[in-house]
């Protein structure tokens, strides 16, 4: 069964943004800074990660400096679409270290990776070496990410998004 947003509780929430701002952040920290015991913070936080609302705990690295400074987006056009060959192409890409995210799109392409590397000669190689050589393959369109303005691996939590705001019913 699917957690919803409404079976977490305040103090929960309050427990993610802590954790999305530093994961190494000890249990008694957070206790103190929701207002809990120690027992209490570290049983919540079993049941985030039981519930599958926190998959890993990692650290994030800066891709320039372990010598990736290259990102580049690829839209991958499959030349067709039966149930077996996108299935197939998302198990193909899992297995190449290169490839950071994968997300199928609906559109004018099947999808859409997101790809470090060293140099445009790697990306070259990566394309001609192993993307091309999936099978099923038919165009790949790449993008060169010059600059990255938002990098964050932390979701906007209900305490920390703006909601719209309701609309009023007209009396009458």
């Amino acid at each position: 069964m699917e957690t919803l947003l409404s079976d977490l509780q305040p103090v929960d929430l309050r427990i993610l943004e802590i954790l999305q701002k530093d994961v190494t952040t000890s249990t008694a920290q957070i206790a103190r800074e929701v207002a809990s015991s120690k027992t209490v913070v570290w049983r919540r936080i079993q049941r985030l990660v039981d519930l599958g609302i926190i998959r890993e705990r990692v650290a994030v690295l800066d891709h320039r400096k372990i010598g990736l400074p290259m990102l580049v987006f690829a839209n991958v056009k499959m030349s067709r679409h039966s149930k077996e060959a996108l299935p197939q192409f998302t198990e193909a890409v899992k297995a190449i270290p290169q490839v950071l995210e994968c997300h199928c799109l609906m559109g004018q392409v099947d999808f859409l990776l997101k790809i470090a590397v060293a140099s445009i000669e790697e990306y070259q190689h990566f394309v001609w070496q192993k993307l091309s050589q999936i099978d099923g393959v038919q165009e790949v369109t790449s993008a060169i990410s010059m600059s990255q303005a938002v990098n964050t691996t932390r979701l906007p939590l209900p305490s920390t998004r703006k909601q719209p705001p309701r609309a009023r019913r007209k009396r009458g």
